[in-house]
């Protein structure tokens, strides 16, 4: 379907549109709040500043689209392919993201506060920073989500839970002045094996059974944590 198309579809009443194909559309700054996308293509696609909010995009194959400042406001990613999207500054509090594929997607300054991550794949994920947004992952459920090699260096995890989830590898360390924070999150059974949480912090984290093998903890902040075998840290 046309863009011009659907967008007078979409504007005359329309929402539901399962299995569009909108391959490389130019969709930026558009409203298509609570619109149903379903499994549809949006491969390569821009939605730059576009208005997704409350979206059902369960399915949807997002892969090397464009969503720079998309308001994903309780949008419905279950499934969904956002292989290598860049989702800077995106705002995707309380959006449902479980088992989405997100390798290699770029979400720097994102707020996913809130968040549901449970089993999604974020391979090689860029959680970094912007000039102007540190990324928020508040309360987000991370849990048995596959974060290896990921990028979280200076991000907001405040109460996120990361139960059963893979950070082999990934990076948690600090950087410019900022430190990733984990205060209060929990780790309990996380492969976090190798992972860089140097100046890290994590206190009162609940580390509970996580795999520490090769894991680096210089100058992190681990006052109160439990640690793997169930003992709190208490420093000398």
């Amino acid at each position: 379907m046309k863009v011009s198309k659907f967008l007078q579809k979409y504007s005359n009443g329309k929402r539901a549109f399962p299995k569009i194909n909108l391959q490389e559309a130019e969709l930026v700054k558009v409203n298509l709040s609570n619109v149903d996308l379903t499994a549809a293509d949006l491969r390569q696609a821009r939605l730059g500043r576009t208005n997704l909010s409350g979206a059902c995009l369960r399915k949807a194959d997002l892969s090397e689209s464009i969503l720079w400042g998309t308001d994903l406001t309780k949008a419905d990613l279950k499934k969904a392919i956002l292989r290598e999207a860049d989702l800077s500054g995106a705002i995707l509090t309380k959006a449902n993201l479980k088992q989405a594929n997100l390798t290699k997607a770029i979400l720097k300054g994102a707020n996913l506060s809130n968040a549901k991550l449970s089993e999604a794949l974020m391979w090689e994920v860029d959680l970094r920073p912007t000039a102007d947004y540190r990324t928020n992952l508040n309360h987000t459920d991370l849990s048995n989500g596959d974060l290896s090699y990921a990028n979280l260096s200076m991000a907001i995890l405040y109460q996120a839970n990361l139960d059963g989830a893979k950070l082999c590898r990934a990076n948690l360390g600090a950087g410019m002045g900022l430190t990733t924070d984990l205060t209060e999150a929990s780790l309990q059974g996380a492969d976090l094996s190798y992972a860089n949480f140097s100046g890290a912090i994590l206190s009162k984290a609940n580390l509970r059974n996580a795999d520490l093998t090769g894991t680096n903890l210089d100058d992190a902040d681990l006052t109160e944590a439990i640690m793997p075998d169930g003992t709190v840290y208490k420093s000398d």
